[in-house]
C-alpha cells in the first residue's frame, strides 16, 4: 500500500520514533506530533531483549546502541532475604548466539536520543513539537501540515489522548503494584551486585531488579512492591509517607539491600497501570500501539520491547496490505496473540517473584531442579521473536 498522504504519529516516545524511522525505511512519510516543547531526559534503565534488539539493528541503530549499552552476561534470580542464588539464565555471547541478538541495558534517554537522532537524519520523518491534541487529531494534524494525513497512528503511552477517538477501546485499570525507580552510584553498591549480570532479588509481595548503566558507571534499581495510588497524582517524587511504605516493604530483606536502597539517589514511584482487552484501531484511519493500546506490568521487562515489535509489524503490514482497513485487520492479528501471551507471562512472573509461604518454597524447588539452558528454552518464544530459523 503507497498512499500519497503521510502518516502522522501522535507521541514521539520509543513507540512513535521507532515506528517513525520502520515506515521511513519502507519509503512512507511520517509527521511525528509531540505534546512536549523540547524532547528532555526522561525515565531511568531500561532492558532491550533480543526480540527488541534485532529490529533496532535491522533499522541501522546496531553501532549506536554498541557505543552506549551494556550486554549483561547472565539473569539471575536470587532470594532477597538471604542473597542465596535461585536460577540464572545465560545471557552476553550466549544470548546473541541462541536468539540471535544481543541483550543490552542502557538508559531510556540514551535509546530516545539514538531514536530522535535517526529519525531527524531521515528525509522522510518530520517532527513537530509542542503540539497538544485536545480535540479532533485529524483537524490538529491537518492545521499543522495542510495535508490531511492518511492514517493516524496513536503512540502516546498510557494517559493516551488518541484512545478517546477508537470506540471500544480499553480504560486504564491500577495493577495493585507500585514500581520504585532509583539510581545507585557504583561506589555505593553492596557487594551483591556486579558489573555484569541483571539480578533480580525475590521475596514475598516485592521483587528488586538492579543492573549497571554503562553511562553512568551506577546501578538502575527498580523496587516492585504492592500498594495503592497517590490521590493527587499518579507519578512523583518520594516523600516522607511514600519513603515509610517503601522502607516497611523491604524491612525483612537482607541488611546490604535495605542499606543500598536507604542511600539511592532520584527515587521516584510510579504505580502500575495497565491497558487491557479492548479495540486498538477504529477499522479506518486511526489505530493504536505501544502502551496507548495494551499497557502491561513490567514483570517480564517487555513493555518497550512490545512497542517495538509494534512498530516493525506495522510498518510491515502498512506496506504489504491493499488497503487500510485491511491492514489493521492483518496488524490486529499478528499482535493481539503475542501481546496476550506475554501478558500472562508477565502475570505468571508476578505470581513467582512476589511467592511467599509452601508457594515459594515450592519455586525455589523448581527452580533447583532447572539448569541455565531449561529456563533459556523457556525463552524462546519471547526471545527469539522474529529470529531467522537456524
Amino acid at each position: 500500500m503507497r498512499n500519497a498522504e503521510p502518516v502522522a504519529i501522535v507521541g514521539a516516545g520509543v513507540a512513535g520514533l521507532t515506528t517513525a524511522l520502520g515506515l521511513a525505511r519502507q519509503g512512507l512519510a511520517t509527521e511525528v506530533f509531540e505534546q512536549a516543547g523540547e524532547l528532555t531526559e526522561v525515565g531511568a534503565g531500561l532492558q532491550l531483549s533480543p526480540n527488541a534488539s534485532r529490529i533496532l539493528i535491522e533499522l541501522g541503530l546496531g553501532p549506536a546502541l554498541e557505543a552506549v549499552w551494556s550486554e549483561p552476561d547472565s539473569i539471575s534470580l536470587v532470594d532477597g532475604r538471604s542473597l542465596r542464588p535461585l536460577a540464572s539464565v545465560p545471557a552476553g555471547a550466549r544470548a546473541r548466539e541462541r536468539w540471535a541478538a544481543p541483550y543490552g541495558v542502557l538508559h531510556r534517554a540514551s535509546l530516545q536520543k539514538i531514536l530522535l537522532d535517526a529519525v531527524a537524519s531521515e528525509p522522510l520523518c518530520r517532527l513537530h513539537l509542542g503540539y497538544r491534541i485536545e480535540r479532533d487529531p485529524s483537524e490538529v494534524i491537518t492545521e499543522a501540515i495542510r495535508r490531511r494525513p492518511g492514517i493516524i497512528v496513536g503512540a502516546d503511552g498510557i494517559w493516551s489522548r488518541m484512545r478517546a477517538s477508537i470506540p471500544g477501546a480499553a480504560a486504564v485499570r491500577f495493577s495493585g503494584n507500585i514500581a520504585w525507580r532509583l539510581m545507585l552510584p557504583g561506589a555505593q553498591a553492596a557487594g551483591c551486585l556486579s558489573a555484569d549480570p541483571v539480578t533480580a532479588f525475590l521475596a514475598p509481595n516485592a521483587h528488586l531488579v538492579a543492573y549497571p548503566i554503562r553511562e553512568s558507571g551506577g546501578f538502575n534499581l527498580v523496587a516492585i512492591v504492592a500498594g495503592k495510588p497517590s490521590d493527587s497524582v499518579w507519578a512523583g517524587r518520594d516523600s516522607e509517607d511514600r519513603r515509610q511504605e517503601f522502607a516497611a516493604a523491604f524491612k525483612d530483606w537482607h541488611p546490604d539491600l535495605r542499606r543500598m536502597l536507604e542511600v539511592a539517589a532520584s527515587a521516584t514511584y510510579w504505580p502500575l497501570c495497565t491497558v487491557d482487552g479492548g479495540s486498538w484501531h477504529n477499522g479506518r484511519d486511526t489505530i493504536l500501539i505501544g502502551d496507548a493500546a495494551h499497557a502491561m506490568t513490567p514483570f517480564a521487562a517487555q513493555g518497550a520491547a512490545m512497542a517495538i515489535e509494534d512498530a516493525r509489524e506495522l510498518a510491515r503490514c502498512l506496506t504489504d496490505a491493499s488497503d487500510i482497513p485491511s491492514a489493521f485487520a492483518r496488524y490486529d492479528a499478528a499482535r493481539r496473540p503475542r501481546i496476550e501471551r506475554v501478558r500472562k507471562r508477565a502475570a505468571f512472573n508476578r505470581f513467582a517473584y512476589h511467592a511467599a509461604g509452601p508457594v515459594r518454597i515450592a519455586r525455589n524447588l523448581v527452580l533447583a531442579t532447572k539448569g541455565p539452558e531449561a529456563l533459556a528454552a523457556d525463552l524462546d518464544w519471547l526471545y527469539g521473536y522474529g529470529a531467522p530459523r537456524r
